[in-house]
């Protein structure tokens, strides 16, 4: 097996933007220099999923996911690493240039890529058996053709056909070297008590069902037999690829036109998008014949806020479903209702109408919930007090799933008039139902919190010691607390701004040399031995000093070069402007000056960019999920100062005080140090085994005297005032 090499890693993560990777899966709208969208991660109704493509990262401030376009792929679509960059590569059209894996790499190749790999090699199987087999021409291709399906949609959506024997994928799969163990975790195989593997799908239709990203992640088999005693319609199980609450039938293939139309077609079956596709509707997606879910719900919002659910005739099946509809409303979207006729579904519909007639139908008859809500549960009961106000009540607790304050008004209004009721009650009502489950969610927050430990805590908790007694104990516990805010400050500068100069440094023979941030730091903690007491704040620190050691001066040289060749581009056409357009030499003169003056500002302030950003950049990619993480928390900024705010004065910003900042920062770290060592001493002092030794006493006092004298004089350089770094 094969690694992607590292000029091929380093070409990805330079050529991928961040907005364009984001967008792909998120809708952003432009904040000032940002993008915000909903975070795809979690389940919220206000943004706060920021995306910053000076930076090259993502951030949800809310639930703390996010990253470099690779971490974002990985996280979203559950990718390893490999399997992102490639993703990326593929987008950008990036040719991957590979080594051969050592056996180590081998073995950290992930249960994920196996499944995924089975899952392309059985979709490629499928599509072979429907075209290129008499079974799968004469008994597949003949079902689908008789159904109006084309071949354009039969390749746009990879139909395909699984052959009516017992192992036909199996003995394929496990000839061309995949392992059986794949072949049933995922699903495509199952393997019974007496240890015999058979085709899950034999003799069945195939309906590929793709993650966003294109992959492959599961399959739906529609049986052509005629028997009772066969289930209809056979999915993949759950596994760690694929958890059908979070996935939407068709998304891949709709997601563009979603974002296009601004609206999103929800239809109940596979055949039901196929059709309408066909006739031209491409923002249609399917649950899936199940109960739509709060993931799949997520989905949709994060391309659209508008909705249109199409139900066919079946009343019950109606009622049955609406539990959706207070789901839609609740994540804030906008919803809206069709009504095929009797005897319709989408995909019978479709089949009949041009794309045309269809757009058309959809465009007149697609109503407000309320009505289609209120003509539904009100049908053959209008005469029925207890029934009517059984209605009312559902109609009122679907309109208080609705966030926002004024469009809640409003249908309130909608529903007083059409069932005449007066609006107060029915406000009166909706605020009732509106407490009770704002209280609810209360009280279920309170609950988890109550049982909830934060990452950073197990982290303090968790840490590894090299001693040979690593028993953790109450005192050293309460001492990683102490030192975690100030470990995490100097790793922040560390990480943010290590590639930056911070001052200027002697030889021994007296000559001056410049010192990184990094490097400043890094001399600081060896002079005093000094280490991170935090194994996950120290691994990634070393990453960081390997980063600036190996790889700096060659990427920083290469680019000195790309910059330099751009400042003379951009001279050599500002001269050409201003010589066609002044008057005279003292002009031509003035201004070409100036000229000179802006470009060289302008590629100074480009290499300090990108010695800003160098270690962040790469950090936040990095292979280990746990520097990714911890780098992404970093470096992420919650806010940014306003235009109106820096239009009339320069602010001087964070990067600016550096030289105050850092050296302040380790010095609190040593402070806090200091504090700890102090109250170990004094817990000693206190304990009565130990003050029974006289010796071992004294040298306790004088070690304690010793630590306050050296804490003494940091207080010089601190001042009495000590502020905590943010925490």
């Amino acid at each position: 097996m094969k690694r992607i090499d590292r000029e091929t890693v380093q070409k990805i993560l330079d050529t991928a933007d961040i907005v364009e990777v984001v967008s792909d899966f998120v809708h952003l709208k432009r904040r000032g220099a940002n993008y915000m969208g909903l975070c795809p991660f979690h389940n919220e109704r206000t943004p706060s999923f920021a995306v910053s493509k000076t930076k090259g990262i993502c951030k949800c401030f809310s639930c703390g996911k996010g990253g470099s376009p690779v971490n974002f792929i990985m996280e979203h679509e559950q990718m390893s690493f490999n399997e992102a960059l490639r993703y990326l590569a593929k987008k950008y059209n990036i040719e991957i240039v590979e080594h051969e894996m050592s056996e180590k790499e081998r073995e950290e190749e992930s249960e994920r890529e196996s499944m995924m790999a089975v899952n392309e090699f059985a979709l490629a199987h499928f599509e072979k058996n429907l075209t290129e087999t008499n079974d799968g021409r004469d008994i597949g291709l003949s079902y689908l053709n008789e159904r109006g399906i084309s071949n354009a949609m039969i390749k746009r959506f990879h139909l395909g056909y699984s052959l009516e024997q017992r192992d036909a994928l199996y003995k394929d799969a496990t000839s061309h070297g995949y392992n059986e163990k794949f072949l049933v975790s995922t699903g495509l195989c199952i393997k019974n008590d007496n240890n015999q593997v058979y085709d899950r799908y034999k003799g069945r239709v195939i309906f590929p069902i793709f993650g966003i990203s294109g992959k492959a992640i599961a399959f739906g088999g529609r049986t052509l037999s005629q028997r009772k005693d066969i289930a209809k319609y056979v999915n993949s199980p759950e596994s760690i690829i694929y958890h059908k609450s979070s996935v939407l039938y068709g998304l891949y293939q709709a997601k563009q036109a979603i974002v296009k139309h601004d609206k999103c077609i929800l239809v109940e079956g596979y055949m039901d998008v196929i059709s309408m596709f066909q006739s031209g509707i491409e923002n249609v997606v399917a649950s899936s014949g199940t109960s739509l879910t709060e993931g799949q719900i997520r989905l949709i919002h994060r391309f659209t806020e508008n909705v249109t659910v199409i139900y066919d005739g079946d009343a019950a099946g109606i009622k049955a479903s609406l539990r959706g509809i207070d789901m839609l409303l609740a994540e804030g979207l906008n919803i809206k209702v069709l009504l095929l006729p009797d005897g319709d579904d989408p995909d019978s519909f479709a089949r009949k109408h041009s794309a045309q007639e269809l757009a058309d139908y959809i465009k007149e008859n697609e109503t407000d919930f309320i009505r289609f809500k209120t003509s539904i549960l009100l049908e053959g009961a209008e005469n029925d007090p207890i029934v009517k106000s059984k209605v009312i009540n559902d109609i009122v607790r679907s309109i208080s799933f609705i966030p926002n304050n004024i469009t809640r008004s409003v249908y309130a209004k909608e529903c007083s008039r059409m069932l005449e009721i007066d609006e107060k009650v029915l406000n009166l009502q909706v605020a009732k139902l509106l407490n009770e489950r704002i209280e609810k969610e209360a009280g279920k927050r309170a609950q988890d919190q109550a049982s909830y430990t934060t990452i950073d805590e197990i982290e303090i908790v968790n840490r590894t010691s090299d001693e040979k007694d690593s028993q953790t104990t109450p005192t050293n516990i309460n001492n990683a607390t102490i030192l975690y805010p100030h470990e995490k400050e100097v790793l922040r500068y560390a990480l943010k701004y290590g590639a930056i100069n911070l001052c200027e440094a002697c030889d021994e023979n007296g000559n001056s040399y410049p010192i990184k941030v990094i490097e400043y730091i890094a001399q600081q903690l060896q002079s005093d031995d000094i280490s991170f007491l935090n194994p996950l704040f120290s691994s990634t620190f070393e990453e960081a000093l390997k980063t600036i050691r190996t790889t700096w001066e060659e990427d920083f040289a290469r680019q000195i070069a790309i910059l330099e060749k751009q400042r003379e581009e951009k001279i050599a056409i500002g001269i050409d402007e201003i010589r066609k357009n002044a008057v005279d030499l003292n002009s031509i003169t003035a201004q070409e000056k100036k000229l000179t003056e802006r470009v060289n500002n302008e590629y100074l302030q480009d290499l300090t960019n990108f010695s800003a950003l160098y270690i962040e950049k790469i950090l936040i990619s990095s292979p280990d999920d746990n520097i990714r993480r911890i780098t992404t928390d970093l470096v992420s900024e919650r806010h940014i100062l306003s235009k109106v705010h820096t239009k009339y004065a320069k602010i001087e910003t964070e990067q600016d005080r550096l030289t105050d900042l850092v050296p302040r920062a380790i010095l609190e770290w040593k402070d806090a140090i200091l504090d700890c060592n102090i109250r170990d001493i004094q817990n000693q002092l206190k304990d009565k085994n130990i003050t029974k030794n006289l010796d071992v006493t004294r040298e306790l006092m004088a070690k304690n005297i010793e630590l306050n004298l050296i804490k003494k004089e940091l207080a010089k350089y601190l001042g009495e005032r000590i502020i905590s770094p943010r925490k």
